[in-house]
């Protein structure tokens, strides 16, 4: 235990020396944290490369959030409404591309969301990225696979009722994946040891999906329950946000839904993180495992460079293309 808490510590101590804000929101906070996280789950043949590449990893796991203002296509890769195929839809929905487009349609299925299928898609291209050694893709797809892999780990990322707008409950989807890693996860265990070879991450994807939507229901219901027990001044409280004064759900509100929930933010963190990882190494061994030590001090292209300065200034103007989750 005091092994755990102190690996635990040396994380947490390194995100803030590297100067990530602990303090954020999912998009800002859990997503980097995830992917930094995830790199020291690595095995020694390939933590070198990505700890050489940690900033870079850690700063660009949200470009797929930032791509959705910029790209058509891209909100549908970070969901899927799965209560939207019926009342047993992991019974029902071929787990396979082609199969499940034959039953139900390309468009259906964008329609309501894509994550496990892009997951398994995005491990195919990272391991082509390695056989090809392109430093660039190497780490940018790394980055990406990250966020999607932490997207599909969210209960409410697997409902039509994403953010409670079907119940009532609006609000909700930032409150589990904002509120409560803010609040709480100074006190989380990441030491979540090493990564493991994935021999199919397309099943993987599904079972991450599957796991889930079985929680989706707490997640609503909890919160519910506990609205009928707050007023609404105790329920809401307003704190300083940089210039601005933000309505947030207040600590007394947040501490209470957080014990009924019995630490699931934590273990779906958890879970991602060593799902990120072990994707990465699974690419890296179906590549062939290539040498990647040729690559220390390398910097990315400037034409990299200068697509994501104009994928940042798309993101700057705000438009978004796809749906919202928070």
């Amino acid at each position: 235990m005091r092994h755990k808490l102190f690996i635990s510590f040396l994380i947490v101590l390194g995100l803030f020396a590297a100067g990530l804000p602990l303090l954020h929101s999912w998009g800002f906070f859990a997503h980097k944290q995830i992917n930094r996280i995830a790199v020291f789950t690595l095995p020694e043949d390939l933590i070198g490369f990505y700890k050489e590449n940690i900033e870079f990893i850690t700063e660009h796991a949200v470009d797929p959030d930032k791509r959705r203002y910029a790209v058509n296509g891209e909100a549908e890769r970070h969901f899927i409404d799965l209560d939207r195929y019926g009342v047993s839809p992991l019974d029902s929905i071929p787990k396979k591309w082609d199969d499940a487009v034959k039953k139900y349609s390309e468009d259906t299925l964008k329609a309501h969301g894509i994550v496990p299928w892009h997951i398994d898609v995005m491990v195919r291209r990272l391991t082509k990225a390695f056989r090809d050694e392109d430093f660039d893709r190497i780490l940018r797809l790394s980055s990406d696979l990250g966020h999607y892999v932490a997207d599909a780990h969210v209960p409410l990322h697997t409902t039509k009722n994403y953010n409670g707008q079907l119940t009532n409950q609006r609000g909700i989807h930032a409150f589990w994946e904002s509120r409560l890693p803010e609040l709480f996860s100074e006190n989380y265990d990441f030491f979540v040891g090493k990564a493991r070879y994935i021999a199919d991450p397309l099943s993987y994807a599904w079972k991450v999906v599957g796991e889930s939507f079985a929680a989706k229901d707490s997640v609503l219901l909890f919160e519910a329950e506990l609205n009928q027990r707050f007023s609404s001044d105790r329920k809401y409280s307003y704190e300083n946000r940089g210039a601005s004064v933000m309505r947030v759900y207040s600590e007394d509100y947040s501490t209470e839904y957080n014990k009924m929930l019995d630490g699931m933010v934590e273990r779906r963190m958890r879970a991602a993180i060593i799902g990120a990882g072990s994707l990465w190494f699974t690419a890296w061994v179906n590549a062939g495992q290539p040498d990647l030590s040729r690559f220390l001090h390398r910097k990315i292209s400037p034409q990299t460079e200068q697509e994501l300065i104009e994928e940042e200034k798309i993101f700057e103007q705000g438009k978004v293309k796809g749906r919202i989750c928070d």
